[in-house]
């Protein structure tokens, strides 16, 4: 199936399940067993529109402590009723359904299912989860939003990342609107690859921390998802919402790291404007004799930075994205 066809009319069959137009459906993608012998599901749910109109995924908890995206996914779900939309939209809240359960990043041979796309059926737990969402839900699909947090202690400036020199994913990074978008490149084995191999447009939304929920990130990631959907000609667009104010961009972003092992207090926040050279936090030892004044190395904004006190020499403290002009 080549993305698009869906405006063609043609069959919406996920799971062996077929969608006729005007109905919804929940759908479990059968993922595995647990060494209990327990069958494990990925959940899907499918809503076909009266009429013809775009396919597009979303997708969320590909590493399974990132929890935002879920929530993002139910909110859009609960506005998008099947008389309302033009096309199909399949909603993917868990793929990590290993590492959602034991509330863990990776799956139980602490593999990152974002590096083992497109995937394999005959391959690793990883290979066998990425080629299952690509075969029963990204095949087909013209544009797909991959849902993330931050990892490792840390928090995201809510934000997009692709590659906007694509001008139909610019258009949509645009219309989704974030705070800031950020050329980035695609990593080998992650989904935006295989799915771009694919034909398909990918944004990739990153906002708050892994492990809890970020009003504001999930607020963002709601509307932006939604406004997308108007953009592909989904939706009505909504009557009287005001127009969000045009992102920042980036094409370039780096990481402050830490210049000696001790306890950093930093002192700024995701979305901060910092100066090259400005103060951005200190490193102290127990005693708080030794201080290491921590300083950004080039003009920018705050679009991520640890959570982690304990820091030891070389470990990423702030994430700092150069702006455009």
């Amino acid at each position: 199936m080549t993305p698009g066809v869906e405006r063609d009319g043609a069959p919406v069959v996920v799971g062996g399940v077929e969608v006729p137009p005007g109905e919804r459906r929940r759908i479990q993608l059968p993922a595995g067993r647990l060494a209990t012998g327990a069958e494990i599901s990925i959940p899907v749910e499918v809503i076909r529109g009266t009429r013809p109109g775009p396919r597009i995924w979303l997708s969320a908890a590909i590493h399974g402590d990132e929890l935002n995206g879920i929530e993002i996914i139910r909110q859009v779900l609960a506005e998008s009723p099947p008389r309302r939309l033009n096309g199909t939209l399949l909603a993917v809240p868990i793929v990590n359904v290993f590492g959602f359960i034991t509330q863990s990043r990776y799956l139980p041979d602490r593999r990152d299912l974002n590096r083992s796309f497109p995937g394999s059926r005959r391959g690793s737990l990883a290979a066998r989860l990425a080629h299952l969402l690509m075969n029963e839900v990204v095949e087909g699909c013209e544009a797909g939003i991959d849902l993330h947090t931050g990892s490792d202690d840390r928090t995201n400036l809510a934000q997009l990342r692709g590659d906007f020199t694509d001008p139909e994913t610019r258009r949509l990074a645009l219309a989704f609107a974030p705070p800031i978008i950020v050329q980035a490149a695609s990593r080998d084995g992650s989904l935006r690859a295989a799915a771009t191999a694919a034909g398909a447009h990918v944004l990739v939304f990153e906002g708050g921390e892994a492990g809890r929920f970020n009003r504001a990130a999930i607020d963002q990631g709601t509307r932006g998802v939604l406004r997308v959907m108007e953009a592909l000609g989904m939706r009505k667009a909504s009557s009287g919402a005001p127009s969000p104010p045009p992102p920042l961009r980036s094409e370039r972003s780096s990481w402050i790291r830490a210049g000696r092992s001790g306890l950093v207090r930093l002192d700024v926040e995701p979305g901060d404007r910092v100066e090259k050279g400005a103060r951005l936090g200190v490193i102290k030892d127990a005693f708080g004799d030794r201080i290491l004044r921590v300083r950004s190395r080039v003009p920018g904004i705050v679009i991520g930075l640890t959570r982690q006190p304990h820091v030891n020499r070389g470990d990423a403290l702030v994430h700092v994205a150069e702006l455009e002009p």
